[in-house]
């Protein structure tokens, strides 16, 4: 039974899951926005060399995030479908656990920390 947990236990770290990538997505944006105005305010080569490295950064951050939730919610699907095609007792029913998408997770979370703290640098060295 290792490898198993509860639905419920299942169900809640999808949905707080996707808040958080949903929240990661709306720091991206944040970034993306005063990165324009950085860019706006400074035409410095060694500001708008290093500002491409940040763009190309948050493209591929959203392209894991639509990876991630597609993932998750498709994940949930299974759970959902398992389910009703036996609803009893679900509070008290386990299945199949998913490690690689917990850890998925937890590399995102630390990449996306790494570029945060990047990026939050950047913006000190620049203004």
């Amino acid at each position: 039974m290792n490898d198993t947990k509860y639905i419920h236990e299942l169900h809640a770290e999808h949905k707080t899951w996707l808040e958080e990538l949903n929240f990661a997505s709306d720091e991206i944006r944040s970034f993306e926005n005063r990165l324009a105005e950085l860019l706006r305010a400074n035409s410095k080569v060694e500001i708008t060399s290093k500002a491409e490295h940040f763009q190309n950064q948050f493209i591929r951050h959203n392209e894991v995030i639509d990876e991630l939730s597609h993932d998750i919610r498709e994940d949930e699907q299974r759970i959902s479908e398992e389910a009703k095609a036996n609803n009893v007792a679900t509070d008290h029913r386990r299945t199949q656990d998913h490690p690689g998408l917990r850890d998925r997770m937890e590399t995102f979370r630390g990449i996306f920390n790494e570029l945060k703290q990047e990026f939050t640098a950047y913006l000190s060295e620049a203004l």
